[in-house]
């Protein structure tokens, strides 16, 4: 326990630089909220200005100190403010809206290339020099290609030639409207294929590279080798043994990639125009919309810790070594 307690103190911390950092770094890039909306409505009188000024807390509406203050307490209050591309529509509610989409997509995908990966890894580092060493390369290969190229072959391939997927957008708009029917879900299931395909096919092979090698290492401990001279089965040695004991530096791994599941994969988002957490960022950069990004930034960064803090909570109860250091 004063193991995880250190451990979440220093997550806490964490938490309240990244906050810290989300709220000066905006302020410091030139142009502000209220003048994004002033240019997109010029109609706007003066009186205006000032009120937007006043309820955006940018610009001259306060000291920096007390627009500091004012921020902490909105962020414990899920208080994002208001959306300037989407004035007056809340962050809050434009972001929560994006959120399922990238969860749903990215995540799956993430953990359905970790786990193959890893499975795939598995297998290559306990019979090395095999089948899978092999095809290796060619995996290796994919995930040297730049991600958006990868995208827009299987958008060529798949959908502009093929006709076998939809190239773009989250589901058919028009024609089905977003609910928990089956008709919605199954064409979100549709549109999703691509991007889902592109994300475990330039990242499985990282996972599996890494925990084959890991594999090679572990397999020639003396406790490895001692369980096969017990005449232990080669699953067995395999699972509890092995692998058990190199997944350790594969979940910290898979602890930093769940940051880039709410990020979302930009680029993938952009290419297929999907309605994620990824294309909401890229649009508030790009109109200086200053409460979006921070919105976006503080889930990415809360995101990133919180998945570090389940890691480091497994891994204490998957390792002994960590127990020890835990009870001690």
């Amino acid at each position: 326990m004063p193991y995880l307690l250190r451990r979440l103190g220093f997550y806490i911390v964490a938490a309240w630089v990244a906050i810290t950092f989300n709220f000066f770094i905006p302020r410091a890039m030139p142009g502000n909220a209220v003048q994004g909306i002033m240019a997109k409505f010029p109609s706007l009188t003066p009186a205006a200005s000032a009120a937007l000024t006043a309820m955006l807390g940018v610009g001259k509406g306060g000291s920096i100190w007390h627009q500091y203050v004012t921020y902490l307490n909105n962020v414990l209050h899920l208080n994002f403010g208001v959306d300037v591309s989407s004035f007056p529509a809340s962050v809050s509610s434009i972001l929560g809206a994006a959120i399922p989409w990238t969860l749903i997509l990215i995540g799956s995908a993430t953990v359905i290339a970790f786990v193959l990966g890893t499975g795939l890894g598995i297998l290559s580092g306990w019979r090395y020099g095999g089948t899978l060493d092999r095809v290796l390369p060619g995996l290796m290969f994919l995930q040297a290609i730049p991600y958006f190229f990868v995208a827009l072959l299987l958008v060529d391939l798949l959908a502009t030639h093929g006709h076998i997927l939809p190239a773009s957008q989250g589901y058919t708009p028009g024609i089905f409207t977003p609910g928990w029917t089956w008709g919605f879900i199954s064409n979100a299931v549709e549109h999703s294929i691509l991007p889902a395909l592109t994300i475990v096919l330039t990242s499985i092979a990282g996972w599996m590279l890494q925990m084959r090698n890991v594999m090679i290492t572990t397999i020639g401990d003396d406790y490895v080798i001692a369980a096969q001279a017990k005449g232990l089965s080669s699953r067995r040695v395999v699972v509890t043994y092995a692998a058990r004991n190199a997944i350790l530096p594969q979940l910290q791994g898979f602890g930093l990639a769940l940051g880039a599941v709410v990020s979302g994969a930009l680029v993938m988002e952009l290419v297929f125009s999907y309605p994620g957490i990824g294309l909401l960022l890229y649009n508030s950069v790009t109109s200086n919309d200053y409460p979006m990004m921070q919105a976006v930034f503080l889930v990415i960064t809360f995101t990133v810790l919180l998945a570090n803090m389940i890691v480091d909570t497994v891994i204490v109860f998957v390792d002994p070594r960590a127990r020890a250091k835990e009870a001690s």
